[in-house]
């Protein structure tokens, strides 16, 4: 609760240093009356970002520095999203602000010419301290940036650890550094499976989701990380998915009892169900799941410990998550330059209030942290030493987790593991 009233004593302030004042903006010359752009903002489901009444704060004071600029909102989910803007750029009326990350910006609609290039923010000031692996992700590997990232994290898993110490599988894991071996993955999820029969309960310990493409940065991570393999090549030319390391971990998460395949599911609803005590762990886990589920699901009696991925060998490599504002080219240069001035407000004097309502991780390095003394954040913050490469930048993205979440369907419904990857489509290479 602490975290959420900083974040609101943050977004008090942002509004009351809104009254400085301002210089000219699009449409707006000397003392002449400004005439007014108007221009929308969707936004994917990034923490607070999520609604229209946790976003309104920054409006209303970008609106007094900017009052020639007016900002619609509407914000979208994972389930629909896609598929609304895809309507949208084909009435052409796609918004022109868009929050999310280089998997849709720059991988997907920045490829197809959709986007507007941000290379004159990035080569102003604040663009200096952006973090270097997170600023690689942001262009399109040609010189165009069509991103300006806000925030980011290290997705992981999570376990219920009081379950885990009752059915003595703690032992399995190393709570220090949040690491252990596929090995010890498995004896763990023995443990909890005994323990679950002693009690006389009939569940599962784990569920690999396979009912879309949401949340699909822990299957992948799960199966990439068991036997040491990887999902693209280093340099993001071309898809691995079906290399035998990817085979052998996709052969014992099937052969493992208490892991189910479940084509019902996605990473949301494995959340519930781990919030609910139906599972033992969760794949789809990260700081935010765990500030909104703890703070909105008041059945949460249990301890949740955050885990990385299990490792054949050495440490884990975790994916990352990348969250900021693209801007779609939508024909109309004063719109793009209010959408610009936009995205300079949020990360100028705003920048702090904007990253904790993420309830995510600056992507800038700053002279005060905006979590300082916070003991859940700095806790999440140390799983960035097992930060991997960020290859969801790889062409053919959108197709490519099509084609995983079916695969994994695939899997589970019996199909041969060796025949079911070999299809993986090696789309970078067509």
């Amino acid at each position: 609760m602490k975290k959420f009233a900083c974040i609101i004593a943050g977004l008090l302030l942002l509004c009351g240093a809104a009254c400085s004042p301002a210089g000219d903006g699009p449409g707006q010359s000397g003392t002449e009356e400004p005439t007014e752009v108007e221009i929308s903002l969707w936004t994917y489901p990034v923490g607070g970002w999520d609604k229209s009444s946790t976003i309104a704060p920054f409006l209303t004071a970008f609106r007094q520095i900017h009052p020639e600029i007016r900002v619609t909102v509407k914000c979208v989910d994972y389930s629909t999203g896609d598929g609304e803007i895809e309507s949208a750029i084909e009435e052409g009326t796609a918004p022109d602000l868009v929050l999310e990350g280089p998997e849709r910006l720059v991988a997907t609609w920045g490829a197809r010419g959709l986007m507007a290039d941000l290379n004159d923010l990035w080569k102003e000031d604040a663009a200096s301290s952006i973090r270097r692996n997170v600023a690689e992700a942001c262009h399109d590997g040609k010189g165009d940036y069509f991103i300006y990232p806000l925030c980011m994290t290290t997705h992981c898993m999570a376990i219920n650890r009081d379950l885990f110490e009752e059915a003595g599988a703690l032992k399995y894991l190393d709570e220090t550094t949040h690491t252990w071996t596929t090995e010890n993955f498995v004896k763990a999820v023995g443990a909890i499976r005994s323990y679950y029969e002693e009690q006389g309960l009939d569940k599962d310990v784990a569920v690999v989701y396979c009912g879309g493409q949401g949340g699909d940065q822990g299957t992948r991570a799960l199966v990439t990380n068991l036997c040491g393999g990887s999902f693209t090549d280093p340099q993001h030319t071309v898809y691995t998915v079906d290399s035998p390391e990817n085979i052998a971990a996709l052969r014992l998460l099937k052969e493992t009892e208490g892991i189910r395949f479940d084509p019902t599911f996605v990473g949301s609803d494995e959340i519930i169900a781990f919030c609910d005590k139906e599972m033992a762990m969760a794949f789809c886990w990260n700081v935010a799941a765990e500030v909104t589920q703890t703070v909105t699901n008041p059945n949460i009696d249990f301890d949740i410990l955050p885990m990385a991925f299990p490792t054949g060998e050495g440490e884990p490599s975790l994916q990352g998550g990348i969250w900021g504002f693209g801007i779609f080219d939508n024909g109309d240069d004063d719109r793009i330059a209010a959408a610009k001035e936009f995205i300079r407000f949020i990360n100028g004097d705003s920048y702090s209030a904007a990253v904790t309502l993420s309830s995510y991780l600056p992507v800038r390095t700053m002279e005060r942290d905006p979590y300082e003394n916070d003991e859940l954040m700095t806790e999440y913050a140390s799983f960035s030493r097992y930060l991997g490469d960020y290859y969801q930048i790889t062409p053919h993205w959108a197709e490519a987790r099509s084609a995983w979440w079916k695969l994994l369907q695939r899997v589970g419904a019996g199909d041969d593991i060796a025949g079911a990857i070999k299809g993986f489509p090696r789309l970078s290479e067509e």
